[in-house]
């Protein structure tokens, strides 16, 4: 399994670094991507990015293939870890399935005082229209200190669908009023924008790391 590129925000020694994977359809450079690894850089963290093997074969003209078994993935996840110097506390997530993903490894990097946390932005609770499949059976165990960052009508999980799920103390909710799985609130519904929920995302996240250091 090769070693993955990184893009790394706020690349200052000591810092506390948040590694972060991506979605399931869209790379690790993406607008959303980029715009929350600047916020956050902008706050005093390091932010690190990295892309799974399947998709970063989308650039050398690979086939889109979707992505490969969980499993495999969490695989990759370690390998990115094992890769990454860091000097300062280490914090792990994603966006949607990279969050999840995340998730997965999270309490066996938490028992070996490898991490300090576990940042997730859009968690896939369900598939959209299918609230049925729930991903959240390891969540309700979960030791790591989580926080979620979700919008309140994110199709893979909404607000008023989450008190019903059955989640460990250790994972806390930051909403976003009206956000998509992007985050993104309808203007004409909250008078705010994408962007303006992504500032206030990171500036949770930083603030939550900075707690938890």
């Amino acid at each position: 399994m090769s070693e993955p590129n990184f893009l790394l925000n706020g690349d200052v020694p000591g810092r506390a670094t948040l590694l972060l994977a991506h979605g399931a359809g869209a790379a690790m450079d993406t607008p959303f991507m980029t715009a929350m690894a600047e916020a956050l850089a902008a706050r005093g963290l390091r932010v690190v990015r990295f892309e799974f093997a399947y998709m970063a074969g989308r650039r050398s003209g690979g086939p889109k293939r979707p992505p490969p078994k969980i499993e495999l993935l969490q695989e990759e996840f370690r390998t990115a870890i094992e890769a990454l110097a860091c000097s300062g506390p280490l914090f792990i997530g994603g966006k949607s399935m990279g969050g999840r993903v995340a998730s997965l490894i999270a309490d066996d990097l938490w028992a070996q005082n490898r991490i300090r946390g576990l940042v997730c932005l859009g968690y896939p609770f369900h598939p959209p229209n299918k609230p049925e499949q729930l991903r959240t059976a390891h969540l309700a165990g979960l030791k790591t200190p989580a926080l979620i960052c979700q919008g309140t009508r994110d199709p893979f999980g909404t607000q008023a669908e989450a008190v019903s799920y059955d989640l460990s103390d250790a994972v806390s909710f930051f909403w976003l009023s009206d956000g998509d799985h992007d985050l993104k609130p309808r203007k004409r519904v909250t008078g705010l924008t994408q962007d303006q929920h992504l500032e206030t995302a990171a500036e949770e996240i930083a603030r939550w790391v900075k707690a938890a250091v």
